[in-house]
């Protein structure tokens, strides 16, 4: 199991990210838009796409952690200079290479479909910045490479509470941005835009599920879904949809981008599961980035069974992949 329950949910910051990159909520506020034109230098200048000028977020430590002996953080760098965001591009260096092009300031998202709130919000109106936390959460690609992410945010169920789900809702459908005079990868990435992703509701609710706004004591860069993006540990990483625009509640199960695209390849549920191979290659292994080899064995949910297996109690997992 890889999430480790300390006794107190308010470990010291310097255990995971040293206590200098905190700065309170005020702070918070001033910097964001230095921090956004650090992006903007950093990617332009074809490094990692951030800057020391990016803005801090204050978050309290949390009991959601991996065990570092096991699983050692990834470095800032690896996080924002290697990842999938098709928007930007195919190759994993194209996020950091062009990301800064996007601009995440202002921000509004559309809440609409089964809920008794809807409307348009701002980040702020969703997200409870006073209550952000830091989780250190194990990341799975369907490509088979992994890394262990220090992610800021607040429980998805929070955000979803607040726009009140009905009763009949049994989906959340989450639409990101699309944007060609930001995006290149909109014209050569090959899927249909917008980038669509959904989860069922008790998936959405569950604990784990974080709506994600910042890592490593940041703000959350551009390349890696700025300002709003999704986390599902025990899922693969297309299931975490970056840079949402609008969050729909219903009671059919969305169609999602991948699913539709490939449906013999990506499922809607997207657990990860080592016996359940990819049409193209063997789940079994996985590559922990930076590492050559896929010399680590693939947990079932991502090592988070004990927390979700149960969500799941009498599926035929080969089936609903």
């Amino acid at each position: 199991m890889l999430i480790k329950i300390k006794t107190s949910a308010d470990i010291p910051s310097s255990e995971i990210t040293p206590e200098h990159v905190y700065r309170n909520r005020r702070e918070f506020m001033r910097d964001v838009a230095v921090g956004t034109a650090g992006v903007v230098a950093g990617t332009l200048a074809g490094g990692a796409g951030v800057s020391a000028a990016q803005a801090k977020l204050a978050a309290r430590k949390t009991n959601f952690t991996v065990d570092p002996a096991t699983d050692p953080l990834n470095t800032f760098e690896q996080i924002t200079s290697y990842n999938n965001y098709y928007e930007f591009g195919t190759d994993k260096g194209d996020p950091a290479r062009y990301a800064g092009r996007l601009t995440p300031k202002p921000w509004t998202v559309k809440v609409d479909g089964l809920v008794d709130k809807p409307g348009d919000y701002g980040v702020e109106a969703l997200v409870d910045f006073n209550q952000l936390e830091e989780r250190v959460y194990r990341h799975r690609c369907v490509e088979r490479w992994s890394m262990v992410i220090p992610w800021i945010g607040v429980p998805l169920s929070a955000v979803l509470s607040k726009v009140q789900p009905q009763a009949r809702a049994q989906f959340v459908e989450f639409t990101t941005l699309v944007r060609p005079s930001e995006m290149p990868g909109l014209a050569t990435g090959g899927l249909e835009w917008p980038y669509v992703e959904g989860l069922r509701m008790d998936e959405a609710m569950h604990p784990l599920t974080l709506m994600v706004v910042g890592l490593y004591g940041q703000v959350l860069p551009n390349q890696n879904g700025a300002p709003l993006r999704i986390h599902v540990p025990w899922k693969y990483g297309f299931k975490s949809g970056k840079s949402i625009v609008r969050i729909r509640l219903t009671d059919r199960m969305p169609r999602t981008t991948w699913a539709a695209q490939t449906p013999h390849e990506y499922g809607f549920y997207a657990n990860v599961n080592p016996t359940v191979d990819h049409p193209r290659w063997s789940q079994a292994r996985e590559k922990r980035i930076p590492g050559l080899f896929f010399n680590r064995p693939t947990l079932m949910f991502n090592g988070y069974g004990d927390q979700v297996a149960s969500l799941y109690a009498g599926m035929d997992l080969r089936k609903f992949y």
